[in-house]
């Protein structure tokens, strides 16, 4: 079978997911593509920074800004291991990404279409595309796998 670009992008998105899960942070990652290119990677570090708004997209974004010297990160597209809670996803609006490409979804918290969907057409200013499920089973499984080792050693 062949690989298309998204599952291929959702790799490169668990790999910093799993860098996340090696330093005891909730193992989601986010790299943002532009033309091909990745021009930003992240992954939570709410626990590192100890920053409630450290999240695997906000940092990603940070980063794509920086390099393209601009908040405006049109005709890029962000892929995150996880559905984007409303934090993530209105951060993700502002920033006019064109598309949003997620791994597993969030029946907590998510807000591409789980629990709210802030992405709906004509909801903001601004829409996009969305497309969940890439990859969903791998990226969920570090989650579970995270969150189980977790409570074990409560």
């Amino acid at each position: 079978m062949v690989e298309d670009i998204n599952q291929i992008m959702m790799k490169t998105a668990l790999q910093l997911a799993w860098e996340a899960y090696d330093q005891g942070e909730v193992p989601v990652g986010a790299i943002i593509v532009l033309e091909g290119k990745i021009i930003a990677r992240a992954f939570n570090k709410k626990e590192t920074l100890q920053d409630p708004t450290a999240h695997a997209e906000i940092l990603a974004i940070q980063e794509a800004c920086r390099y393209l010297n601009s908040w405006h990160l049109d005709n890029a597209t962000i892929y995150v291991t996880l559905e984007p809670c409303p934090m993530c996803s209105y951060a993700i609006i502002q920033a006019r990404l064109r598309r949003i490409v997620f791994g597993a979804y969030d029946p907590k918290a998510g807000a591409a279409g789980s629990v709210v969907n802030l992405f709906k057409k004509k909801l903001f200013n601004h829409d996009m595309e969305v497309i969940g499920g890439i990859l969903e089973e791998e990226c969920g499984a570090i989650l579970k796998k995270f969150f189980q080792n977790r409570r074990r050693l409560r």
